[in-house]
């Protein structure tokens, strides 16, 4: 046997592997969801708004959706002629009892836009339990009770969850929505599965003030572009533990372009790529279709290969129907063939892209480019950094 034989069995296995591991992490983890009455501590929920999205009305309601007993929404934008205001009002005017805060602030603190709008708005959040949702998110009823359930224990810092892609566009935002579907889900159960928690993700985290607090604010995270990350890594030096809740959340894919898909994933996988260089180079194996047709050749198609490469496809798209059931994305026949057959698609591009970010530290995120730093640049601990305490009145509405 030679060494190109070798090697392509070894790279069937492990892509053979991986897929089967991926898939019982997922089906591990759907059993495990469970409902339960969740937390009833009054929260605080900071949604940074830049223009208007599609959808963001519906995300934005399902917030005021909720059935928790008490809680404030707190919006903020840098500019009163942002678009998305005016979906703010027309929120306001359909639920005046709702307890709802607008901070228009047009200071920027650091690098990272969004992590400035949030510290411009953090003075107007009244309670001490806070819960941090991107604009594009869309809720379920009980998400505040039960993301926030586990800050009652004083030994957690962050608490985040799961989302899955709701694409609304065509063929880019499918294939932006199965990345995350099939591919990031499934990478974040099966480290879970293995007792890996070294994650947060932006899409909605839960916190307590005081953590936030101890970290030096909203302020130690400015100058980063995986702000969500670092959110949970300067916690955990605190000693606090990352917590992942079994609820999840929808996010939009709305890209109707290449490259508007390419500039968002390539900011993914490069900020992986800064976090976990290591874990980053072994990712390929994830992306199975390339792999097991590159195996299938590497190994002189002999029979062993041609069972293990099957093996290998069969088991990603098991994985893709499983995920697509559990997103929703798939209420129409003709959308799951559609989707269904797109899956070599996704994988082929992921490796381009994968391979692409292997080089290189600068992104592009909402107009503007930034450089991804190799490490955490932590501000200097002084009063001005710490979080400013809950205003003893409702501000101004």
């Amino acid at each position: 046997m030679t060494l190109a034989s070798i090697l392509g069995h070894a790279l069937l296995i492990a892509t053979c592997g991986y897929a089967l591991l991926s898939l019982l992490a997922c089906r591990w983890w759907q059993r495990r969801v469970q409902r339960q009455p969740g937390a009833t501590q009054a929260v605080s929920v900071l949604k940074p708004l830049y223009g208007h999205e599609p959808g963001l009305y519906d995300n934005l309601r399902s917030f005021c959706l909720q059935d928790h007993p008490h809680y404030q929404l707190v919006f903020g934008l840098h500019s009163a002629n942002d678009a998305a205001l005016v979906t703010v009002e027309r929120l306001r005017a359909e639920f005046p009892q709702q307890d709802i805060a607008v901070v228009i602030d047009a200071r920027v603190h650091g690098l990272n836009l969004k992590v400035s709008n949030l510290i411009n708005l953090l003075p107007q959040a009244r309670h001490d339990w806070l819960l941090l949702a991107d604009s594009d998110i869309h809720a379920p009823p009980d998400l505040l009770r039960r993301i926030t359930a586990p800050l009652a224990d004083p030994t957690v810092g962050v608490v985040s969850c799961l989302y899955r892609g709701t694409a609304l566009g065509g063929l880019w935002s499918r294939l932006g929505a199965q990345f995350i579907d099939d591919w990031f889900a499934p990478s974040v159960t099966l480290a879970r599965r293995f007792g890996y928690t070294d994650y947060s993700f932006g899409a909605s985290i839960a916190l307590r003030r005081d953590t936030l607090s101890t970290i030096g604010g909203f302020a130690a995270l400015s100058q980063h572009v995986a702000d969500d990350y670092w959110l949970g890594e300067l916690t955990r030096r605190q000693g606090l533990r990352t917590m992942l809740s079994e609820c999840s959340v929808q996010t939009d894919v709305v890209e109707t372009r290449l490259a508007d898909l390419a500039a968002r994933e390539l900011r993914w996988l490069r900020s992986i790529r800064s976090i976990a260089p290591l874990g980053y180079l072994s990712m390929f194996i994830s992306f199975a279709t390339p792999m097991a047709v590159a195996g299938w050749f590497m190994a002189g198609e002999t029979l062993l290969a041609s069972l293990l490469a099957s093996a290998a496809l069969g088991l990603r798209l098991v994985l893709h129907s499983v995920q697509s059931r559990v997103s929703e994305r798939t209420s129409k026949p003709l959308d799951f063939l559609k989707n269904f057959a797109l899956v070599p698609v996704r994988d082929c591009l992921s490796l381009l892209l994968w391979t692409i970010a292997l080089a290189g530290r600068v992104v592009r995120w909402r107009g503007r480019q930034m450089k991804i730093a190799r490490r955490v640049r932590r501000p200097a601990r002084t009063p001005a950094l710490q979080c400013p305490p809950a205003p003893s009145q409702r501000p101004s509405r």
